[in-house]
């Protein structure tokens, strides 16, 4: 995860948009919360009197509890992911930048078809990161607090039976964190493998089929594509495994309020009302447990993604813009060459040796040596 720490810079001109952005998730869940609460109190109401016109207060309440909650929480996805969208062009432009002003060894030591890969689908990923997965990661730790907070509010011991089955779920998450991070850097890597090997084969397709190799070329890439595949499913499995795993232990913690929540409201401990809204809240807590793991499954994957890019933007470029740059002085344009030698580097003899001249703007020159050289 420490390879995110690179992303502090591309989050800093959009500092503002982003906290307002989760301010409104803020907002959305404080409203979303009131909702089973407002619930608790008609019930609780009705159960002491039922009257049409109460029935009609609460649900206009209920209403515009619902309109407030919905229109904050479409424009924070609308800011935070809008946002998000301009930081991955910000990253993959800084990428291509970056290529740019790498020496030609690089690209003799680097394949296209992995640079590709890294410049769409690494890029894409820590792009998730950027925009969703921080904002559920907000949601899910904001939609928490506040049920949980009341959850207490109405029972504390209720609250406490409740939880018990969610003591697992930290070690099942940084388990199975673990085994999705790893598995996502093998997908990673094999897509660049394909990716490469389409390049070239598209590139070189004259020489391909000159040499008659289309079937042999095919094998080799029904070979890439099955190992892309087993590799997705081995993600699929973990990731298949780790949902079901919260949920099961989400639906026990709902069991248990049924039966001990059932009890307290016969012994008249809590309301009819009460055991309506704690319920509710345990109902939101539940698509926290699901969003951790999906948010977990982004975080990883976004890490994974961002370590193969900074091995691209770790590479030193042969050249570097100084700190003070040094204004160009007015250019008359002529260029002109005095007792002027080139060699190839690697080689000992010189290609060119003590060339002297001179071009005017506006006239064009051609260097040639003998025939064939």
């Amino acid at each position: 995860m420490r390879s995110l720490r690179a992303l502090l810079p591309y989050f800093r001109p959009y500092r503002v948009g982003i906290a307002a952005g989760l301010t409104l998730v803020i907002v959305s869940n404080l409203f979303t919360v009131a909702g089973p609460w407002v619930l608790k109190m008609a019930v609780d109401a009705l159960e002491r009197e039922l009257r049409a016109d109460l029935i009609l207060r609460y649900a206009l309440v209920l209403t515009a509890i619902s309109v407030v909650a919905g229109a904050t929480r479409f424009w924070m996805r609308k800011l935070l992911n809008g946002l998000s969208r301009r930081m991955e062009t910000d990253i993959r432009s800084a990428l291509f930048a970056h290529l740019l002003r790498l020496p030609p060894q690089f690209f003799d030591a680097w394949r296209t078809g992995d640079l590709v890969s890294r410049a769409t689908n690494d890029v894409q990923a820590v792009r998730m990161v950027a925009g969703p997965a921080i904002m559920y990661a907000v949601n899910t730790a904001t939609v928490a607090t506040l049920a949980l907070g009341l959850m207490i509010w109405i029972d504390p011991m209720l609250t406490l039976w409740a939880m018990i089955p969610m003591v697992v779920l930290p070690p099942i998450v940084f388990i199975f964190g673990r085994q999705i991070h790893e598995r996502f850097e093998r997908i990673q890597a094999q897509f660049s493998e394909i990716s490469n090997f389409a390049q070239e084969n598209l590139a070189g397709t004259r020489i391909v089929k000159a040499y008659v190799r289309e079937e042999a070329q095919a094998r080799r890439f029904e070979t890439l594509n099955r190992d892309y595949k087993s590799r997705n499913l081995s993600l699929a499995r973990v990731w298949g495994l780790f949902h079901p795993s919260l949920m099961f232990f989400a639906g026990v913690g709902a069991v248990v309020v049924l039966w001990f929540g059932g009890g307290q409201v016969v012994r008249g401990a809590i309301t009819l009302g009460d055991f309506v809204a704690f319920s509710f809240y345990l109902t939101m807590l539940m698509w926290p447990m699901i969003a951790l793991g999906w948010v977990t499954n982004l975080f990883q994957r976004g890490a994974a993604s961002m370590g193969r890019l900074n091995e691209l933007f770790d590479i030193v470029p042969a050249v570097r813009d100084p700190e003070s740059p040094v204004t160009l002085a007015s250019v008359r344009g002529a260029l002109e060459f005095d007792d002027v030698s080139f060699r190839y580097p690697g080689t000992e003899r010189d290609v060119l040796r003590d060339i002297s001249f001179r071009i005017e703007p506006g006239q064009t020159v051609a260097i040639v040596g003998a025939t064939a050289s």
